[in-house]
Parts: C-alpha cells; sequence; structure tokens
C-alpha cells in the first residue's frame, strides 16, 4: 500500500473534474436523438475515431495481461494477440467502407439487412442480449478486475470499495454524454494514458533494484523472456504463439475489438463516420498504435518485474494483503507502480483510470445499443419515441454497470479469461469474413456456428464435465490442439448447415448488393439473375477493390511488425537491426500508400 500526496490527489481530482464536465457539457446534444446518442450523428473525423479506437482497447486489465504473459511465456507470448493485426487490416482495407455504406445504427442490424425473415430476427434478438449483455459484462468484469486489483495493491482498498469508487464516475457520464461524450472524453484519455505508461516505464526500468535496461537484458530471470520470437526448438511453443495465430486464429475467432470483418465497438466507430474514407483511416491509425507502438511500455515493465518480483511468492511476501484468490502473475505491473514517486505515481493513477473509464464507457455505450435498436425497439416497443430510446440507453447503462461489477467480484486472472473469449469464439470469424461476399451463408449459417462454438467450448473447458466424457482431470486435448479442432468442427457444422438449408431470397440478396455493392465472384449467380429479371445491381462498373485491399493488407502488416520489431530492437540496443527493419518499414509505408490511393478511388 502506498500514500499519496498532495499534488498525487491534485492531479487525479482535476482529472475527474475535466471528464465529467465533458459529459456534463454534451448531454443535452446528445440526448436529442438516439442516433446523437449512439453515434453523434455520423459526423465523427477519422483523427478523433481513430484515437478513440486506441483509448477504448488500453485498460486497466491490458497491461496486466501483458505482464501476465510476458512473466509466463516471454515477450513472444504475445503473438497471441499481436496475431490479430491481420483481422484489424482486414477491416481497415477491405471492410471499414462497407460497414459505413450499410448505413445500419449497429452491427446487429446488419442481420436484417443480409437476411431475412425469422431466423434473422432470432439472430439479432439472441446476440443483442448474448453480446449486448452476457459478453459486454465478462468483458467489462475483466476490465474492473483489473482495478480491483490495482486499488488492493497500489491503495490498499477492499474490492468493493474499488468498484463503487472507479464506476461510480464513469457510469455516470458514459449515462449523460453517450456515444459523443465517450469519443470526445476518450481524446483525452489516450494522451493520459500513454503519457502515464511511458513516463512509469522510463522510471522502473531506471530504478536501483532493477539498473537500467541492460542490467535487465543481463538478469538470469530475464534472458530467457526477451526474444520477439517463440524458440523455434520449442515446437508446443511455435505452434501455440505462432503457427496458430497466424495460420488459423486472426481469421476463424471472433474476439471484442479484433472482430473478422469488423464489428462490436469498432463498427460502431465506422458507423459513426463521415463516410468511407474516414472509416478506412480511423482504423488504419488504431492498428498502428495498438500493435506497433503502445505494448512496449508495458513490456518494459514486465521484463523489470522479473528483476524485483522474480515469482508469486515474492508477490505475496511483499502484498500479504492481497488475497489468494486474486494472487497471480498480472499483479506485477501493479506492484511495481507503487516504486513511483510523488507526482509521477498520481499522473501513472490517473492513467489507469483514464485506461479504465475509456474502455468501460465505450463497453457501456456499445453494449447499451445493442439492448436499445436490436431488442428494445425491436422486440418491446417499436413505436418508442427517441427520447425514450435514449432515456432506455441511459438505463441500461447503470445496469450494465453493476451487472459487470457483481462478476468483476468473483474473478480471478485476466489471462483465463482471455483465453476462454478465444475459444468460445472459435470457428465464428470466417463468416463474418465471407457473408459479405458469398450469397449462399445464411442466417442459419451464423446460427450453427454460434451455438457449435459455444457448446463444443464448454465441453472442452468444464472440467468436470470434460473428464467425466473423455477421464480427463484438465482438457481434452494438449494446449495447441484444442483451438484448431474447435475451429475444425464448428467449420464444418456451419457449413453443413448452409448446404442444407434454404438461401436467403432473391429480394434480400438483392436488397443488400445494391446498398453495400460488396462486388466479387462470390455473388455472380445472383448478379447474373437479376440481369436476366431487367434488374442492374451493380451500380458502377469498376474493378473490385478487394485484390487491391489484400495487398494493402500484405504491406500494412509488413510496416506494423516492422516497426514492432524495429522499436523493439532500439530498445534491446541492436542498432544494426533495428536499422534494417526501419528501412523495410518505410519501403513497405512507401508501397502501401500507392495502393492505398487505388482504394480510395474506387470507394469515391
Amino acid at each position: 500500500m502506498i500514500s499519496l500526496d498532495t499534488l498525487d490527489y491534485i492531479l487525479i481530482i482535476l482529472f475527474f473534474a475535466i471528464t465529467l464536465s465533458i459529459g456534463i457539457f454534451v448531454s443535452k446534444k446528445s440526448g436529442k436523438d438516439a442516433s446523437e446518442y449512439f453515434l453523434s450523428g455520423r459526423t465523427m473525423p477519422w483523427w478523433l475515431l481513430g484515437v478513440s479506437m486506441v483509448a477504448t482497447t488500453f485498460s486497466t486489465d491490458t497491461p496486466n495481461l501483458v505482464t501476465d504473459i510476458v512473466r509466463t511465456n516471454g515477450v513472444s507470448g504475445n503473438w497471441v494477440w499481436w496475431a490479430f493485426l491481420i483481422t484489424g487490416l482486414l477491416t481497415v482495407f477491405v471492410y471499414a467502407k462497407l460497414w459505413r455504406k450499410s448505413e445500419v445504427k449497429t452491427d446487429l442490424e446488419f442481420y436484417e439487412l443480409r437476411y431475412g425473415g425469422k431466423p434473422a430476427a432470432f439472430l439479432r434478438k439472441f446476440r443483442a442480449v448474448y453480446l449486448g449483455v452476457i459478453f459486454n459484462v465478462i468483458t467489462m468484469s475483466a476490465v474492473t478486475l483489473a482495478a480491483i486489483k490495482i486499488g488492493g495493491i497500489m491503495l490498499g482498498l477492499e474490492p468493493w470499495q474499488t468498484v463503487i469508487s472507479a464506476g461510480l464516475i464513469t457510469v455516470v457520464f458514459s449515462a449523460l454524454g453517450g456515444f459523443k461524450g465517450v469519443v470526445y472524453t476518450d481524446f483525452i484519455l489516450f494522451f493520459v494514458a500513454m503519457v502515464g505508461a511511458i513516463g512509469a516505464a522510463y522510471y522502473l526500468v531506471n530504478l536501483p533494484e532493477v539498473g537500467g535496461i541492460e542490467a535487465i537484458l543481463a538478469n538470469e530471470n530475464v534472458m530467457d523472456k526477451l526474444s520477439i520470437l517463440p524458440d523455434f526448438n520449442d515446437k508446443n511453443a511455435i505452434i501455440t504463439l505462432l503457427v496458430i495465430p497466424l495460420a488459423v486464429q486472426w481469421w476463424s475467432s471472433w474476439y471484442p475489438g479484433a472482430e473478422p470483418g469488423g464489428g462490436g465497438y469498432i463498427a460502431q466507430r465506422m458507423l459513426a463516420a463521415k463516410d468511407e474514407n474516414h472509416a478506412i483511416g480511423a482504423t488504419f491509425f488504431f492498428n498502428i498504435m495498438h500493435y506497433a507502438l503502445r505494448p512496449w511500455p508495458w513490456i518494459l515493465v514486465a521484463l523489470a518485474s522479473l528483476v524485483v518480483f522474480p515469482d508469486l511468492a515474492s508477490i505475496q511476501e511483499a502484498f500479504p494483503v492481497v488475497a489468494d484468490d486474486k494472487l497471480g502473475h498480472d499483479l506485477a505491473y501493479s506492484a511495481m507502480l507503487t516504486k513511483l514517486p510523488t507526482g509521477l505515481l498520481g499522473l501513472v493513477l490517473a492513467s489507469l483510470i483514464a485506461a479504465y473509464m475509456s474502455t468501460i464507457s465505450t463497453q457501456l455505450n456499445w453494449g447499451s445499443s445493442y439492448i436499445v435498436y436490436d431488442f428494445y425497439k425491436q422486440q418491446i416497443n417499436p413505436e418508442a419515441s427517441e427520447k425514450r430510446l435514449v432515456a432506455v440507453g441511459r438505463l441500461s447503462t447503470v445496469i450494465l454497470m453493476v451487472f459487470s461489477a457483481i462478476l468483476a467480484l468473483l474473478l480471478q486472472n485476466a489471462l483465463q479469461l482471455f483465453e476462454l473469449l478465444l475459444v468460445f469464439g472459435a470457428g465464428t470469424g470466417l463468416i463474418f469474413i465471407l457473408r459479405w461476399f458469398w450469397w449462399r451463408i445464411n442466417a442459419w449459417s451464423e446460427i450453427a456456428a454460434m451455438f457449435a462454438s459455444g457448446i463444443i467450448s464448454i465441453l472442452l473447458k468444464l472440467t468436470p464435465l470434460g473428464k467425466y466424457l473423455f477421464g480427463k482431470d484438465t482438457g481434452v486435448f494438449d494446449s495447441y490442439l484444442e483451438y484448431p479442432f474447435v475451429v475444425l468442427v464448428t467449420t464444418s457444422i456451419w457449413l453443413g448447415a448452409t448446404f442444407i438449408t434454404q438461401p436467403e431470397s432473391k429480394d434480400i440478396l438483392r436488397s443488400f448488393y445494391l446498398k453495400t455493392q460488396p462486388g466479387g465472384p462470390g455473388w455472380k449467380k445472383v448478379i447474373d439473375e437479376a440481369k436476366a429479371d431487367d434488374v442492374i445491381l451493380q451500380k458502377v462498373d469498376e474493378p473490385w477493390s478487394v485484390p487491391a485491399g489484400i495487398v494493402a493488407i500484405l504491406l500494412g502488416c509488413i510496416l506494423i511488425y516492422s516497426c514492432m520489431f524495429a522499436t523493439g530492437h532500439f530498445i534491446y540496443g541492436n542498432y544494426k537491426n533495428a536499422f534494417i527493419i526501419s528501412i523495410i518499414a518505410i519501403v513497405s509505408g512507401v508501397l502501401l500508400t500507392r495502393v492505398w490511393k487505388k482504394i480510395k478511388v474506387n470507394i469515391l
């Protein structure tokens, strides 16, 4: 436990005051109608939305998760989420413009644009509850769990005290300000969070007991954790950390913030953009910051923590107040922050509060939009006024916060939850990619995938049931086989469901194509049949932009991964490698600019 000085309190109180002021300032305009409350009237510029995406995905649980990964599997363990860059760039160069063209209010409204009949209505309603309430509450509870651990380690707070103090201001400004308040505050939260993370990393790496970056690199507890790539002599590490994420995971799994084909709060921001080009610019800026630059301050603190707290026993000895059910490697980040000096301590605490608030406020507004548009308006009160929709949105915001706070008190470890969510969405991602470009996919495809993935994951993850069915105490498969198994079975099931059920009606398919203009050979049958009926579906005669988008994805991956590797090598002092990789990044960036121009021409 640490004690805060006057300067620390001033910084934290000032931050809270600014945040609340923004929420109150925009509350009147945000409450005008539901479109303003959830999408800010679709007038947002790319830079503001891009910063908001970055702020949203930087939460209190993110540095804890990265610390847990580094201490457990080394720096290379981060490939479990670095692989999602491919998914992110797929959204940037292929799907961002399609989402903006669709003009839906939520990504769940897409279901009744792309599909028809009762299956589509069921899918929209079910996923509104599943994603907007259940999945959303689980995600927010993980973020709140991190806040609980930080509060316990740094301030000696009981879990319930952290939940109330952290959640109260967040839910107030989220309910008042709506999406506009979230995005405006995200802009401030981003800079506060980044300054705090970088400042903390610099100070903690240079602590006397740590000894600076050179001492860290030479420390026996750290040396085997430094490699950015997994050990190629370790088959399990290569398959688990590199092969499966890069070959299977990025396209097959649905995960918040990295949905194949775009979705969730990323889709919400694309839908709020001024136009397709602003949607593309926002998502590309987000991916550069999210993968190439932002993780390194957390990685440095995690490596330094191995010097000061080499194992869980040393953390427990230093912080005996922490309950056994909350003890984990992710605590090491908070433990290191207790060594910060006055002023910087207040700034870092404000940055962690900022990270918490930006993520929770986004999750609340996004989840509330599902409840309002995709459940309440569709199922309960189709004639609801705009004022009533805003009121329901504000009420649901409060309820979601309460549920997530209760669940957070029951959780123990952020990495556990991350791995569970990955497997739980395994096998569904390919549908989200193909449904835009293959006419044959229907609502039953998604229903089959959703239930198959969930049921199989439960069978594999719930140990008592797994032991009863398969005779094993832990896991049915080796760790690196579990995920591909879920993907294979789920994909087989949804493909089978696709071909044994009827396709969507001609009217639905033609209406969808006219609205979004996806293009590609997967729609040839629909286009040819429409021509035979004297119906023209293609609005403009131009090349299909997806091939150029795929080239842009490859160049973007080279650019961003090169930036990430170059940053790491500069930190490690490997300047020759860093300069060579930097040149690769510059060349790929120049080539990407040329390809990007072609894509922009295609969408104007």
